[in-house]
């Protein structure tokens, strides 16, 4: 389980997370609602490594890893899957995925491999194409199964559904879900609220650096603090009237 109690990050004198406290459990799909600039991708930097926190903690099964190396941060079981898929573009689909397994146990790559390609069988049929071939939903796909070679017990996803079609968003989020139903904590922030929620089992909502609710994704529903976080205040008022 993944667990962050008071995390504090800020950008120079700008506060950017401010007390953000929050749990990842194996196999649920946690996500976190807020409006642009809430400091819910920084959360997620932090959690990762990418971006050092100046208070608090973030702890992996009782272990503090709060502010390590990025890469210590994957070895020990916490893969961040980013925004806009950040694919290797000239390189192969499987070349991609040897990469995402730098930091696993070697001895488990094939078995791995062969898990990712079962997962997401497209990835196996153009296991020899550029990544840069791929279609937005096929380099998303992509980016989940790189994340998984690292043998995640926590994966962290920055705006899976950005800059995809409806349907696609559909079979990407339904991966998402799968992935949790095989044992891994996921930690997911998603601009499509309503797409999120038809899968999360719990929801965080940031406003302005704080959570300002937390809740199973039933409640949230009708929650007006989530509303808020998510849509803003006009957006609110509209939906009241």
């Amino acid at each position: 389980m993944l667990e962050v109690t008071d995390l504090h990050v800020s950008y120079g004198n700008i506060e950017a997370v401010r007390g953000v406290g929050l749990t990842v459990e194996p196999e649920r799909v946690t996500l976190v609602l807020g409006a642009n600039g809430a400091g819910k991708s920084t959360t997620l930097k932090a959690i990762a490594g990418l971006q050092k926190p100046h208070a608090g903690t973030v702890r992996l099964d009782g272990r503090d890893i709060t502010g390590q190396a990025p890469h210590r941060i994957v070895r020990q079981g916490v893969a961040l899957v980013p925004e806009g898929r950040r694919v290797f573009a000239p390189i192969s689909v499987a070349e991609n995925l040897r990469l995402g397994g730098y930091a696993a146990d070697k001895s488990a790559f094939a078995d791995t491999l062969a898990k990712v390609y079962d997962m997401f069988p497209i990835l196996a049929d153009r296991r020899s194409s550029p990544a840069g071939l791929l279609s937005g939903g096929e380099q998303q796909m992509l980016a989940f199964g790189r994340a998984l070679m690292s043998q995640p017990e926590v994966m962290l996803l920055d705006e899976p559904s950005m800059g995809l079609a409806p349907v696609v968003i559909d079979a990407i989020l339904a991966k998402v879900a799968e992935m949790a139903q095989a044992g891994i904590g996921i930690l997911m922030v998603e601009q499509n609220a309503q797409a999120g929620l038809d899968i999360a089992d719990r929801v965080v909502a940031i406003a302005r650096g704080e959570v300002v609710y937390t809740g199973e994704s039933g409640d949230a529903r009708n929650q007006a603090s989530v509303l808020r976080a998510f849509l803003g205040e006009a957006a609110l008022a509209d939906r009241s009237s």
